[in-house]
């Protein structure tokens, strides 16, 4: 059996549900009773988005690249980074790590394209909605993505850092949210959103929209199953 190792903890919240949903997809594909082993690796959100804010990508690729050799030391067979700010330099990540990384990106760009979507909307935190890590992939694929105005891009990641990665999921928070991605489909036409955001589906998962949702943690978790199985 293939080992997963997982880069964790930023946030909390979504690297939970990330356990939660390999264990109970591997339940249901496997049906065997048996389970899927994995090594977690919880890091420092606080000195994570500290080295973000600041800009600070050198550090950043170090610190996180180091964090995943420590799984692959351990025995990992593969990676991922229970997140999407990672993948601002994912490039550099996966050129220095010994083992394959699952990306989120890559993974979402390929449901987007399963579902024949063309034009999406970006909701995430700043370093996101602003990088170029979502548009240089996706172009790829011919699929245009929209991000909130300047106002609703600095709701989003205030709400975000100081609410959704504390584990505070706000019914206010939830329908301001919604608004503002129904606001994308009518004025931007954009066919469908996606989170890339772990934790907006712990909030967003159950949410009725006009629009479906690209839920990247779920997609994240399946790919990563699929590497697993394969």
């Amino acid at each position: 059996m293939k080992t997963l190792g997982i880069v964790g903890g930023i946030g909390p919240e979504s690297t939970v549900d990330y356990y939660r949903s390999l264990i109970q997809l591997w339940r249901d594909q496997t049906k065997d009773g048996s389970a899927p082993s994995i090594l977690l690796n919880s890091i420092d959100l606080k000195k994570w988005l500290h080295m973000l804010a600041a800009n600070e990508l050198t550090a950043a690729t170090a610190y996180a690249s180091e964090e995943m050799q420590k799984l692959a030391r351990a025995g990992a067979d593969v990676g991922l980074f229970a997140s999407n700010t990672p993948h601002i330099v994912f490039g550099e990540l996966q050129r220095r790590s010994t083992i394959p990384l699952i990306s989120i990106v890559e993974a979402t760009r390929e449901a987007a394209e399963e579902l024949g979507l063309r034009r999406l909307g970006l909701f995430g935190v700043r370093f996101t909605m602003q990088g170029r890590f979502y548009p240089d992939v996706f172009s790829k694929a011919g699929i245009a993505l929209v991000v909130p105005n300047e106002s609703e891009q600095a709701y989003i990641h205030d709400k975000y850092i100081n609410e959704l990665l504390k584990g505070m999921f706000l019914p206010e928070t939830r329908e301001r949210l919604l608004v503002i991605a129904e606001r994308l489909a009518k004025q931007e036409q954009v066919q469908g959103l996606i989170l890339a955001g772990t934790e907006l589906p712990l909030i967003l998962r159950d949410a009725s929209c006009s629009i479906p949702f690209l839920d990247t943690a779920q997609i994240h978790v399946k790919a990563a199953l699929r590497r697993l199985l394969s």
